[in-house]
């Protein structure tokens, strides 16, 4: 260095370039970072993931139990939602959602209809998939349209009663191959009802999965000794033909639909045989309910409950039934399978099996 050179100079002859000319920007760049990630504040949680069940009595657990307050028949609302239905047996998810409701038929379901004063429940779920990360919906309906399963029943027990009256399988029988051809038709727009709120929800259709979920058949004609005094007043001729044609009616005709529609589609017409209504002396070991009165639905509901609603727990599953149903749910949703039918297995549970039985 020369006694003219300043010691900040360039002497390649270049420009004139401070050090703090240098310093400066990387400072402020330090600065500015530091008071964004000061200010951003922590990143936002993913959504949890969630499961979630559409239908009638037989997904909301109507005679499972233990309901929600809310669906016990305050406010004239009898949608029986139990924490011990099929649902949250399943655990596919941290987060599980009943959106079922008793005496559910699909327009209930879709949109604009409502039951017992609650939304669609569609509109349900388009709130919930906007909440959470729905991963898979179940749909149970079908019952409580032309298919008349609870109007059967009834048909079937005043033929019992009554010697005058022909027997169910007789009067009925010729309707069922009509009603669940038109039951079927609706079920498949609830079907496309489903998927609509699902895309309006943002939704892609291979970002979550829909299970069209069939009926296990209540009734046999393998009942224990003085069927009607303990709970079961029909002959066994129509329990037998409750068992081996209506009900296996409703499952073709859903099982029709999910083929149409490219729909997974989960069996249970066997999954509580041998354990049906009255098929054992000591009712806690059935899997589905016998006439069952509730006198708690007075509490509640008031006199809304005379009637119909003290018994509407009658032949619907237990909670050990809903466990066992969510356990091979939740197996036929982790295989990825189209098709599955739930059929008795060893011990307390049910099996998986991947086609029609």
């Amino acid at each position: 260095m020369t006694a003219g050179d300043k010691p900040w100079s360039n002497t390649t002859g270049g420009p004139t370039v401070h050090p703090v000319t240098r310093v400066l920007p990387a400072l402020l760049a330090i600065a500015l970072a530091t008071l964004a990630v000061v200010t951003a504040g922590p990143a936002a949680a993913a959504p949890q993931t969630a499961v979630v069940a559409l239908g009638d009595s037989a997904a909301s657990g109507e005679g499972a139990a233990d309901y929600a307050a809310g669906t016990r028949g305050e406010g004239g609302d009898w949608c029986h939602r139990s924490p011990h239905a099929y649902i949250y047996a399943t655990r596919l998810a941290p987060v599980a959602i009943d959106l079922a409701c008793s005496g559910a038929d699909t327009a209930d379901v879709q949109a604009g209809g409502s039951r017992y004063g609650e939304p669609a429940q569609v509109t349900q779920l388009s709130a919930v998939a906007r909440r959470y990360r729905v991963t898979t919906v179940t749909l149970q309906i079908g019952a409580n349209d032309d298919a008349a399963i609870f109007a059967t029943g009834i048909t079937c027990i005043k033929a019992f009663l009554d010697v005058l009256t022909p027997p169910c399988r007789q009067t009925v029988g010729p309707l069922v191959p009509p009603r669940m051809a038109a039951t079927a038709a609706k079920v498949q727009k609830t079907v496309g009802a489903v998927r609509d709120a699902m895309r309006g929800a943002g939704y892609a259709d291979g970002a979550w999965r829909l299970v069209l979920v069939s009926y296990a058949a209540p009734v046999t004609e393998r009942m224990i000794p003085l069927n009607a005094a303990q709970g079961c007043p029909y002959s066994r001729a129509d329990a037998q033909w409750g068992r081996t044609v209506l009900f296996p009616a409703l499952s073709d005709a859903l099982r029709g639909v999910a083929a149409r529609t490219g729909t997974a589609f989960l069996d249970l017409l066997r999954a509580t045989e041998g354990r049906e209504a009255c098929s054992h002396e000591n009712p806690a070991q059935d899997w589905q309910r016998r006439i069952t009165v509730d006198p708690r639905a007075l509490v509640y509901g008031g006199l809304d409950a005379v009637g119909f609603h003290l018994a509407q727990e009658s032949f619907h599953p237990t909670a050990a039934a809903h466990a066992a149903i969510g356990g091979c749910l939740a197996a036929f949703v982790r295989s990825g399978d189209a098709t599955g039918a739930c059929v008795p297995g060893a011990g307390t549970g049910l099996t998986l099996r991947p086609s029609r039985v």
